[in-house]
């Protein structure tokens, strides 16, 4: 799939995204990134984007001309007008689900605004999905635009190098990761739990979803009402009550 982000600052995008696992993922062709500086499409000769807000108040407010030219200069691109998404702290709050309905598009295009927002009316031109990373507020679209991509990124088939563990991390089934252990056996007087060391794999997988469980419940207790549980699921928890 492809990632086009409609920015001031596209190196911070490339800078960002072209490293680790989603920049392999770029060099092997499995995704793609594409950034668009709004300031290409001012339309005036100093690069100028922003100007007063309308009303009064502090700040300046991204015109709705150069964003939406550059918009549609991806449209012009790729023959369609995809989905766009706008980060801003005003949007749905950014979900696991939300990602693998994303990862489905062959092209997403991430509008980042600046300063005190963008005009509204492009915004209702062109926008399709208004997102926030949390409630909190940043300097500007970019960072989030970047937590979005990773997570989207490695929803795709291959971006991974185990397809699997894409699978089986946090918020499978709405439920935290059960906790990881590798070599050595023992660290400072701490042990690896001995069922992972038993080759017992039912036995294992059962002790891995027991431990998603009780750290969802000790962490994200908000999670469990949306689990996925299974009977046994529901087994094991009536057991932590007695």
């Amino acid at each position: 799939m492809n990632f086009h982000v409609l920015t001031l600052f596209p190196d911070m995008i490339e800078q960002g995204v072209c490293t680790s696992i989603t920049g392999r993922a770029i060099d092997k062709g499995l995704i793609g990134l594409n950034t668009v500086n709004i300031r290409d499409y001012a339309g005036n000769k100093y690069g100028q984007v922003d100007d007063y807000p309308y009303g009064g108040g502090a700040g300046m407010v991204m015109q709705p001309g150069p964003v939406y030219r550059s918009y549609e200069a991806v449209v012009e691109e790729i023959g369609y007008r995809p989905r766009v998404i706008y980060l801003t702290p005003q949007g749905k709050v950014f979900h696991q689900d939300m990602a693998e309905e994303f990862s489905k598009e062959k092209d997403l295009v991430f509008l980042c605004g600046h300063y005190e927002g963008i005009d509204e009316r492009v915004l209702d031109m062109i926008v399709t999905d208004h997102v926030s990373i949390g409630d909190y507020v940043l300097t500007g679209g970019e960072l989030p635009s970047m937590v979005m991509i990773d997570a989207i990124s490695r929803l795709v088939p291959g971006v991974l190098n185990n397809d699997v563990s894409a699978e089986f991390e946090s918020f499978h089934d709405n439920l935290l990761e059960y906790p990881q252990y590798t070599r050595p056996a023992e660290f400072m007087g701490q042990e690896v739990p001995p069922i992972l060391l038993s080759g017992n794999h039912p036995k294992v997988d059962q002790w891995r979803r027991e431990q998603s469980i009780l750290r969802t419940m000790e962490r994200r207790p908000d999670l469990i009402k949306e689990a996925n549980l299974t009977k046994e699921d529901i087994k094991f928890i009536k057991t932590l009550d007695k």
